[in-house]
């Protein structure tokens, strides 16, 4: 069973969502648009980001939208399938004293899966935000979505994780989500 998301323990990992790789990813748009709400949210919500790019100089960088919402993220470059691979990841990671990681980005069945599968063996929790995740293949993102489950992440979505971690139907945060969700 999973625990609570709180705004105070949370991190968000965005993996790969480069220019030269989102074209060739089943649901882009929807997985881009989730993405970017769940980062915009969470920098209301003062939870760091990490964003990944796998080799940028044959990859490009981050889409635009993304970039522009994660601007004050850390960004670390990998050649490693598991962002625990990237030199350094895992210090900034511990780094913010934080226990619950939420993953968002491509490729499910490569990254992600290898992501979350390192983070669960160091003890993390970690949160698929579902509706942020692709694969080329929608066969390859179910699998590794089922995969992941079995060893312990929890499945969210962009609005879920935002919403539990707000908690009430009030105030400033409240507000700008509504209208980042919107």
């Amino acid at each position: 069973m999973s625990e609570v998301l709180t705004r105070s323990n949370a991190v968000l990992v965005i993996v790969d969502m480069q220019e030269r790789l989102m074209p060739a990813m089943s649901n882009a748009e929807q997985a881009t648009r989730a993405a970017r709400i769940i980062a915009a949210g969470t920098r209301v919500l003062d939870i760091p980001v990490i964003v990944t790019e796998q080799n940028p100089s044959r990859l490009g960088p981050t889409l635009a939208e993304i970039a522009a919402e994660a601007e004050d993220s850390v960004k670390l470059e990998k050649l490693s399938f598991s962002c625990c691979g990237a030199g350094g990841f895992l210090d900034i990671l511990r780094g913010y004293g934080r226990s619950q990681v939420l993953l968002a980005g491509i490729e499910t069945h490569v990254c992600i899966y290898q992501t979350a599968r390192d983070l669960l063996a160091e003890g993390l929790s970690v949160q698929l935000v579902a509706d942020a995740i692709t694969s080329r293949l929608p066969e390859h993102r179910e699998l590794a979505m089922r995969r992941m489950e079995s060893l312990g992440a929890s499945i969210t979505s962009s609005e879920m994780a935002l919403f539990e971690m707000l908690g009430v139907a009030e105030g400033d945060a409240f507000k700008a989500i509504l209208n980042i969700v919107r």
